[in-house]
């Protein structure tokens, strides 16, 4: 699908050509649509095709009078088994239009359509790339909260767990963080690049707004890294956890069946065809049951003495 927009009187309207200092942003195209941009406007194939593929790392490509930046942002599907995962947008620069091309719709740049970036305007094409880098950079933060919360949640459940799930889902959670470490350090070197490289004309201004958002990513790197470093040390931590909290139901199981043997073990031998104390007593059913909880009581009182229970 391919998108037109275009600040009009400060106002970024929607229009149905591609015409100077306008956004073309183009989402999942098809084979007719990337031949027709080809050939219309000259663009090179693996400029259009490149940022398509999910593995795509972020990198710089100059040919010809075209620019390709390909940013790696984070994104978040909660269906999916790993539920935080990252893709590539691509910006194609040119000297009078900017397009964006990315195989999924997502949330940075459903930010500008939507009109919820202040002072972005197609024309200012400096301006626009470092601002898709800053919240790119502020989505991996977001996300890396969001990681951290879950990581808490699931370490709650982990205390009284016996089971495995909660351990994949740490582990799932580890992937993400590894995805997100990945991607962070091929923006970095990115940006590091355009910083010595003059591909797009920056002002003073735009300049600093790239030394912030290098900060920024710096700063989810270094998030990153901490939070998967932290996720490490407690997922082998629980291991041991859950290994001891079936050691320690397996000890009581097993100290519940000593404990019941014992009226069952007195039940079989006056259940024997023998001379057998009180047999001739009218009372010999009360004592038996009498003498089963005399010594059930006594292991019971060992059991709690030693522990055991």
């Amino acid at each position: 699908m391919i998108t037109v927009y275009k600040t009009i009187n400060g106002r970024l309207e929607q229009v149905k050509s591609i015409e100077d200092d306008c956004w073309v942003n183009i989402v999942d195209p098809t084979q007719e649509e990337v031949a027709k941009l080809e050939k219309n406007f000259a663009i090179p194939s693996d400029f259009l095709t490149d940022p398509l593929d999910v593995d795509e790392r972020a990198r710089i490509a100059v040919e010809d009078e075209y620019s390709l930046i390909i940013i790696r942002i984070p994104i978040f599907e909660e269906d999916e088994e790993v539920p935080f995962t990252t893709m590539p947008i691509g910006i194609i620069i040119s000297d009078d239009i900017i397009f964006t091309i990315s195989k999924k719709d997502n949330s940075i740049l459903h930010r500008f359509t939507s009109g919820k970036v202040r002072r972005f305007s197609t024309d200012k094409h400096s301006r626009f790339i470092l601002q898709i880098f800053y919240y790119v950079s502020l989505l991996y933060l977001n996300y890396l909260k969001v990681v951290d919360k879950r990581a808490t949640e699931v370490e709650k459940e982990l205390h009284k767990s016996l089971k495995n799930e909660e351990l994949i889902r740490l582990l799932n959670l580890e992937k993400s963080l590894v995805y997100f470490t990945t991607s962070l350090r091929s923006n970095e070197l990115m940006m590091e690049k355009l910083q010595r490289m003059e591909i797009v004309k920056m002002y003073v201004e735009d300049k600093e707004l790239l030394d912030d958002v290098i900060i920024e990513n710096k700063q989810a790197i270094e998030t990153a890294n901490i939070h998967s470093n932290i996720l490490s040390g407690m997922m082998d931590a629980f291991a041991s956890v859950i290994s001891n909290n079936l050691n320690v139901v397996m000890k009581f199981l097993t100290s519940i069946t000593i404990i019941l043997m014992i009226p069952t073990l007195i039940a079989s031998f006056y259940g024997m065809n023998v001379s057998l104390p009180f047999q001739h007593s009218p009372n010999a059913f009360l004592y038996t049951i009498i003498l089963s909880v005399l010594l059930v009581t006594i292991g019971v009182f060992i059991f709690i003495k030693r522990r055991w229970f």
